[in-house]
């Protein structure tokens, strides 16, 4: 019962640990970078869709994407959609056939912001972490009560616990200062 519930808490922390690294990606550096559009729901046809269905995106250039559509219907949402995306300032240009966005050059007012932006998100998927861990200690503790486990085997399962949960906390934090060194890298 305790490797089970240790099992399960190790999934969910892996997968937080895996989506604070996503969110990270979608956060601007210096460089105009494809997974920047990643979360970008355009509206196709009255149907939030993610932007990558919809075309594909390359970086030709150090601050340029061009997103060619599959269907050239969808130019003129995809074009909407990226002026409307918060936290990005480009304004995208539609040539009939591609969508080309011209990222602006970084001021070191705007690192300082996503340097916070990180660090929030950081935070977020911290908690995450340790909301899997309260969970985790709620089943041992049930556990307990209903004298299914032992004193010790509990105590193991809880030490384990903790080692699991200050690992995924770390690799958090390992993961947002390399952001953080990646924002404010000029």
């Amino acid at each position: 019962m305790i490797t089970e519930i240790l099992a399960t808490a190790t999934d969910k922390m892996v997968k937080a640990v895996e989506a604070a690294k996503d969110d990270f990606a979608t956060v601007r550096t210096g460089r105009a970078n494809p997974q920047l559009f990643q979360k970008l729901l355009v509206d196709y046809y009255g149907t939030p869709t993610p932007i990558g269905q919809l075309g594909s995106l390359q970086n030709p250039e150090a601050r340029t994407i061009v997103i060619t559509p599959y269907d050239k219907s969808a130019l003129g949402a995809i074009e909407k959609a990226i002026r409307d995306m918060p936290n990005l300032g480009a304004n995208p240009t539609n040539d009939g056939n591609l969508v080309r966005v011209s990222l602006p050059e970084l001021t070191e007012d705007r690192r300082k912001e996503y340097v916070k932006l990180v660090k929030t998100k950081a935070e977020d998927h911290r908690v995450s972490v340790r909301n899997v861990r309260r969970k985790a200690k709620d089943e041992f503790d049930a556990l307990k009560k209903d004298g299914l486990a032992g004193d010790d085997d509990i105590a193991r399962g809880d030490k384990e616990l903790e080692a699991l949960t200050k690992t995924y906390v770390d690799q958090i934090d390992e993961a947002l200062k390399r952001k953080e060194a990646e924002l404010l890298e000029v």
